[in-house]
């Protein structure tokens, strides 16, 4: 028998199962079965409350928004940077992983420093009528900054693996660069944007610490679910807090599984191409 430097499947699936089970599959099912703890009429009376649905109505909008802006940007700045070589390239490559590396309290408190009334970028905007601290659109902007990275790594490695004689084919029969783009690029791109933009969306519904800081959090306003529920916690109504909690599990879950059926279909109309 051949002698691995790796261990075998048995134990690697042993250990892979128990670090699932410990990491993800109990703190869920700590969640749910809290959650479970409450009779329906409580718990539809919780999540249906009318401060719950505000907060459901302000993180749900605020990471579409910014969402579609990491769609744009993200996409454009993963091709600047596959694309185009040019003095400071690398330390914008770098600088893409800064939501990664940095605490988010750190980036809420360095964004409402920045957008505050008197700060570098809240001055200026402020003096044509722009307010961005605590207001949605400061959460917005805390929400794009921490998913950006999410966007620009599931796309780069694709577009470096794209194969330009495709995009020379479609040169030499007359198509435009517009053309090239939507029949030829974003037929290959679609799988691992749509995974980017699921993972972007995900990071930004359950954001905590670079919202809290420059939203405001006004009740009705400015207050994100995961503030609410963080609050339940603090007034120890840990069943409320659970079944607010629970809501944004529900979502996100659906949101995976609407993510992986798109991907599945991109990937097979890209196959059959």
């Amino acid at each position: 028998m051949a002698r691995r430097i790796l261990p075998g499947l048995p134990l690697t699936l042993g250990i892979t199962l128990v670090y699932v089970a410990i990491i993800v599959v109990l703190p869920l099912g700590a969640l749910v079965f809290k959650a479970a703890s409450l009779g329906p009429e409580d718990y539809w009376r919780i999540i249906s409350s009318e401060r719950a649905v505000a907060s459901y109505r302000i993180t749900i909008l605020c990471a579409l928004a910014a969402t579609l802006f990491n769609l744009v940007f993200g996409l454009s700045l993963a091709w600047i940077i596959v694309r185009y070589r040019f003095p400071g390239r690398r330390l914008i490559d770098a600088l893409v992983d800064l939501p990664f590396a940095l605490p988010t309290a750190v980036a809420g408190i360095a964004l409402t420093t920045l957008f505050a009334s008197n700060g570098w970028f809240g001055g200026p905007l402020g003096a044509i009528g722009i307010k961005v601290a605590y207001t949605p659109l400061g959460i917005i902007i805390a929400m794009a900054f921490t998913s950006l990275p999410f966007i620009v790594r599931t796309v780069q490695p694709v577009l470096e693996e794209l194969d330009p004689a495709l995009e020379e084919a479609g040169q030499t029969l007359g198509a435009s660069d517009l053309e090239i783009f939507l029949r030829v690029i974003l037929p290959q791109l679609a799988p691992s944007l749509l995974a980017g933009l699921s993972l972007s969306f995900a990071r930004s519904l359950g954001e905590f610490g670079a919202i809290i800081f420059i939203a405001g959090n006004q009740p009705f306003d400015t207050e994100i679910t995961a503030l609410l529920a963080f609050i339940r916690l603090e007034e120890y109504d840990y069943p409320a807090s659970a079944a607010i909690a629970s809501v944004m599990l529900i979502a996100a879950f659906t949101m995976l599984a609407v993510t992986n059926l798109l991907q599945a279909r991109a990937l097979r109309y890209t196959v059959k191409g």
